[in-house]
């Protein structure tokens, strides 16, 4: 990984910031992302110095659209190139609470914002080409019910419906860009990183996880190996290939998905 650079959005602690940490360890130059920049510092120079690495940080509050644009135009104005970008920032929330875009907060904070982020980045992505774009998703995204009536809980709600909801939105989004920028030289896929012992787990499904190394083992494979190069639109898990949810698949029940999200952001 030496001379590329990578992007790990959510990584101040949990998975992404085991991802940074091995991805530096190879010798990539890493930018931190996180929501407290006294917190982004510290990791930043947690990492540089246990690897010795290039490490940058840069803040922005998913839950907030304005913050990932500017997250997105800074980036892109201070980083030279961008190799890869992990989608890894993710939250859950057990009662229902709307952020200041008007948006339920699974939705905007798992979906809405890591999706804008990618496509704001694109432009930088391609000229660093060949690129890859990695999506911590979830198995969960099978359970999800698609409902456009109750998308953001509005007639009902449920967190582990909403965060269900908003997996189903990574895959969705993984699968619509792979196919909408095939052959422009950036690869687009996602995973389920395991039942993994973080904040989330705890706060959510309330089950035993599985430690952080294992847990970021995927997103590190799709971030580096030369077994994907080239490969894109594709859902792993335990750094294999497996099929998404049949929902993910059917392709106009995709487009409808993405045209009312790319309604939703202006896109």
């Amino acid at each position: 990984m030496k001379g590329k650079t990578v992007l790990v959005t959510g990584s101040t602690d949990g998975i992404g910031k085991q991802t940074a940490l091995e991805l530096a360890r190879m010798g990539a130059h890493v930018l931190i992302h996180g929501r407290d920049a006294g917190r982004v510092m510290t990791t930043v120079n947690e990492i540089a110095d246990e690897t010795g690495a290039s490490v940058d940080g840069f803040t922005g509050d998913f839950a907030s659209l304005e913050q990932v644009r500017r997250l997105a135009s800074d980036i892109a104005s201070k980083t030279g190139r961008l190799d890869v970008l992990v989608n890894n920032a993710g939250s859950f929330f057990e009662e229902r609470r709307l952020s200041g875009d008007g948006f339920e907060m699974s939705w905007q904070i798992n979906h809405l914002s890591p999706y804008l982020l990618t496509v704001l980045l694109l432009e930088k992505l391609k000229a660093s080409a060949p690129a890859r774009v990695v999506t911590v998703a979830s198995s969960a995204h099978a359970h999800a019910r698609l409902d456009y009536e109750n998308l953001q809980g509005e007639k009902e709600y449920k967190g582990t419906r909403a965060y269900s909801l908003s997996k189903l939105g990574n895959v969705m989004a993984t699968l619509y860009l792979a196919e909408k920028y095939a052959g422009i030289g950036v690869t687009f896929n996602c995973l389920h990183p395991g039942v993994v012992e973080t904040k989330l787990l705890r706060a959510s499904f309330k089950v035993p996880g599985i430690d952080l190394e294992t847990g970021a083992k995927t997103s590190v494979y799709l971030a580096c190996s030369t077994g994907v190069n080239g490969v894109t639109g594709k859902y792993f898990d335990e750094c294999k290939e497996i099929q998404p949810s049949p929902l993910a698949l059917d392709a106009a029940e995709r487009q409808r998905f993405m045209d009312v999200t790319n309604k939703m952001l202006g896109l």
